[in-house]
């Protein structure tokens, strides 16, 4: 159950990227967003497979997508930024509940 919000955040992430690229032709959008997008699903991946840092994976891609987008929707106010801004640092945060509950 644990891995759902990674399944989420690596689409909206995925999506994002696309999306940036297809309306501002932004290659570095589609790679951060399809390679953050990877690092959610890998993250998921291995929470599901109760194998090792599968959390600290999804703690990882949380912190690098809030890194940029938080700023990002800080300055511009659109909803796209914010909304990954805002998820991201909630995902964020639910693992790293997560990561302090297994220590």
């Amino acid at each position: 159950m644990s891995q759902h919000p990674s399944y989420a955040m690596a689409a909206l992430c995925t999506a994002g990227g696309i999306a940036g690229y297809a309306r501002s032709r932004s290659v570095p959008s589609l790679v951060a967003g399809v390679g953050v997008g990877a690092m959610y699903g890998v993250a998921s991946y291995l929470i599901k497979e109760n194998r090792y840092y599968g959390h600290e994976t999804g703690v990882a891609a949380s912190i690098i997508m809030a890194s940029s987008m938080v700023p990002k929707a800080i300055k511009t106010k659109k909803p796209f930024p914010v909304t990954l801004a805002v998820c991201s640092v909630i995902t964020g945060a639910y693992y790293t509940k997560k990561v302090i509950e297994y220590w």
